[in-house]
């Protein structure tokens, strides 16, 4: 891949090619863009509108049956959840993601490891095996306890993916097809949100899974996680070379310096991914805390009908 080194004379002319791929926006990016750019011309448009009306339907049933179900649940998966994906990508960021590293550095944040957490809290699969019967139901329990489920799901090999995948796309040719390829950088997008929710489902998600950790194994793997970012933000902040090679050269921008947007772009991702993961190992232990104070309850519970059951048995006698 013909990358350039530092210094390299980026007033060059657009090529068609480059300009034609992906719809790039040459325009200067502005707060407003991000409304104004806007579409929903995406196949991502119509899955999320599929996934946000299967929700809603699932919590229909549930309600038409006298059955509740968490508001907070609802809120999470269908704002910060699917309202994050779309935010990104349908949006004016959207429109930019091929022309500035940094737009698309942020969609990397928020496809990988914002949304992912919050669909993970909206607890669709529990909300599915509550709504769904018969044949449907059978089959989803299947899957979950299938040995593909309990190899994906399992921390330590969604953990391992969630870390190299971005050092091969970022270190290869890879990052650069997806620029030139429009339905390649769909796939990226896809790939970043199946990866995050890999990740973190088993981490902070509701939903029944096989083989999931306790809660001091979940922390220190997210601890594990804190360097990655910080490793991986540095690399692209100090990086001699542009990634993508000559593409943001060639779109011979004169809002924008390829290589101050790429210092840019690594600070987002190691700010971005420091404060997530902070912000996660605290969640991790406001779950813990509460999970030991149901089990705590639990076992009050059970010591109270222990002791009923001793002194209904001594006043018999």
């Amino acid at each position: 891949m013909p990358y350039l080194e530092s210094g390299a004379v980026t007033g060059v002319s657009a090529t068609p090619a480059v300009l034609a791929a992906g719809g790039t926006e040459t325009t200067p990016f502005t707060v407003s863009a991000i409304f104004t750019e806007s579409t929903l011309n995406s196949w991502l448009a119509v899955v999320l509108v599929l996934a946000a009306g299967c929700y809603l339907y699932g919590v229909h049933r549930l309600r038409v049956r006298g059955d509740a179900w968490p508001v907070l649940r609802t809120v999470l998966f269908l704002g910060p959840g699917l309202g994050g994906i779309a935010a990104v990508t349908l949006s004016g960021l959207g429109a930019y993601d091929t022309t500035l590293l940094s737009v698309h550095m942020v969609q990397h944040m928020v496809l990988s490891m914002v949304a992912p957490i919050f669909l993970a809290l909206g607890a669709p699969v529990t909300l599915a095996l509550r709504t769904l019967r018969g044949a449907p139901r059978r089959r989803l329990l299947a899957v979950l306890h299938s040995r593909v489920a309990k190899v994906v799901t399992f921390p330590l090999y969604a953990y391992a993916i969630f870390v190299v995948n971005p050092f091969v796309l970022y270190f290869s040719g890879l990052y650069r097809w997806t620029l030139e390829n429009p339905f390649g950088h769909e796939l990226v997008h896809a790939h970043f949100i199946l990866t995050g929710c890999l990740f973190f489902w088993p981490l902070v998600g509701l939903d029944p899974l096989p083989g999931r950790w306790p809660y001091p194994a979940r922390g220190l793997l997210m601890v594990l996680s804190v360097p990655f970012h910080t490793v991986l933000g540095l690399t692209v902040m100090q990086s001699s070379t542009l990634f993508g090679g000559d593409w943001y050269p060639s779109l011979a921008l004169p809002w924008s310096d390829p290589w101050d947007d790429q210092r840019v772009a690594g600070g987002i991702l190691w700010a971005g991914g420091e404060f997530v993961s902070v912000t996660m190992i605290a969640v991790l232990l406001v779950q813990w805390v509460r999970q030991s104070e149901r089990e705590a309850r639990r076992v009050d519970r059970e010591l109270d009908r222990e002791e009923a059951r001793q002194r209904a048995a001594g006043s018999a006698v």
